[in-house]
């Protein structure tokens, strides 16, 4: 990945641990990473293995005062942040810089409905897992341990799909007109075209 100011992850249909580490070592090496779309991340696994492994999860605690952690995070967003501090020296002024380039959103919030996205190949699951092996979505994977927003985030996501949709029809429109226009003046201009080709230009 070759550094920019900021690059925006559509995480849609990529495997978490693959991408993580990817996103893990990008914002060691400086660059700002934002992620959206979290909730459509793929693990690996069926969704009961997955299940089971997050119960287990969820029954680590402190015994003497289960408020000290550790934490069990609901959210997808969440969720992906822990697996990436996970892969970063987080406890050091390296690592806590490195979280702070993060950036981790359900959706696609303004203003990165308008910026271009990208897809890490190295970690979609169309190219990574055998076809016909099992996945699981982590927006249904929170749901089942509390996350409260799937709904509320599907609405939003179908509000900006079809003002998306509007948008790029008009784009279409509009590419059509200037390809028209550019036919229309070649005709006019072929004549002066000509006597130039003479001229040598």
């Amino acid at each position: 990945m070759t550094f920019s100011k900021e690059v925006v992850i559509d995480g849609k249909g990529h495997l978490m641990g693959r991408l993580a580490s990817i996103v893990a070592k990008q914002i060691l090496n400086g660059q700002k990473v934002v992620v959206v779309r979290a909730e459509d991340i793929n693990i690996s696994g069926p969704f009961f293995r997955n299940k089971l492994r997050y119960m287990n999860f969820m029954r680590k605690r402190c015994v003497v005062n289960p408020n000290r952690g550790p934490f069990h995070l609901r959210a997808p967003s969440k969720i992906f942040w822990r697996v990436v501090r996970g892969m970063v020296p987080h406890k050091t002024p390296r690592g806590a810089a490195a979280l702070e380039r993060l950036k981790i959103f359900e959706g696609i919030p303004p203003p990165f409905d308008k910026e271009k996205r990208v897809v890490v190949p190295a970690a979609l699951r169309v190219l990574r897992l055998k076809p016909g092996r099992k996945f699981t979505v982590l927006k249904r994977l929170s749901s089942e341990f509390g996350w409260k927003y799937e709904d509320v985030v599907e609405r939003l996501e179908k509000q900006r799909k079809e003002k998306s949709k509007v948008y790029y029809e008009r784009k279409k429109a509009l590419k059509k007109l200037r390809v028209q226009a550019g036919v229309n003046v070649e005709k006019q201009v072929a004549g002066v075209q000509q006597k130039l080709a003479v001229l040598g230009h």
